[in-house]
């Protein structure tokens, strides 16, 4: 039993100093040349645009929902006029970032896991390093960089179209007016706020996308190692984004709140 721990914690010891290497590697590349920057802009479509309907759907139930259910419960203390500061606050604030680090994470993270894995495995890497090419300037750098600059905006678009929602069912369910609803909405809100949901997205994004590298660029085993691939950097992004949203939003709170 011993020995089997003392692997596995070994494994895990391991994985963390590759993952720090790549990062590394990758901060290095970032302001170094030479850069593709056709394979920058490909991956901002790929990412951006790509993830743009499921971003929109995601913010726009989550809204609703939230409004909905808070609905009832605000009734009971006689609170349903500032229903939209609630939602504008959870969106902003907390949902906003998180769901939509999850819905990238779901999309964009496997995608990479597998793209890359289905690289390692066919021996495409080992053609690019025989090339002369970079594999981490020309396949992880611009996929970082997509991520870490659309995954703000993806959550700002999410953030809006969650907020519309919760106006959808305010004044059609709630029966709460427009006018009531929207300066709700502004009056919940301060500076403090907007920067918490605008800092989160940078980091989460990051650590989505530097795990799926990771592990896409670790893959081994064949197709069946592609398909563990796949699920462990969903899995392993997944609950990355948990835990640096908790840790952001505790250094966040200490330096501006």
């Amino acid at each position: 039993m011993l020995p089997f721990i003392g692997s596995r914690l070994k494994q895990a010891a391991l994985e963390v100093q590759e993952y720090v290497r790549l990062d590394l590697a990758t901060f290095y590349a970032l302001f170094t040349r030479p850069r593709y920057t056709h394979d920058i802009v490909e991956q901002f479509d790929v990412i951006g645009v790509g993830s743009l309907t499921v971003v929109l759907l995601t913010g726009l139930f989550t809204g609703a929902a939230l409004t909905s259910q808070s609905g009832v419960t605000l009734d009971q203390f006689g609170a349903r006029p500032v229903v939209g500061r609630l939602v504008s606050a959870s969106m902003i604030k907390e949902l906003g970032p998180v769901l939509t680090a999850l819905m990238l994470t779901g999309r964009i993270g496997s995608g990479i896991a597998a793209e890359l894995g289905s690289m390692v495995v066919t021996d495409q890497i080992f053609a690019l390093r025989a090339l002369g090419t970079d594999p981490i300037r020309k396949l992880v750098v611009p996929r970082v960089l997509a991520g870490i600059l659309m995954a703000p905006v993806l959550t700002v678009i999410s953030d809006f179209v969650g907020i519309f929602g919760g106006w959808i069912v305010a004044r059609f369910q709630l029966q709460v007016a427009s006018g009531v609803y929207w300066s709700s909405v502004t009056q919940g809100l301060y500076m403090q706020d907007v920067w918490m949901g605008l800092i989160k997205p940078f980091v989460l994004g990051f650590a989505i996308v530097t795990i799926a590298c990771h592990v896409g660029l670790r893959t081994s085993g064949g197709t069946q190692g592609v398909g563990r691939a796949t699920t462990v950097a969903v899995v392993a992004g997944s609950v990355a984004v948990i835990a640096a949203d908790f840790f952001v939003t505790q250094v966040i709170l200490a330096v501006l709140y």
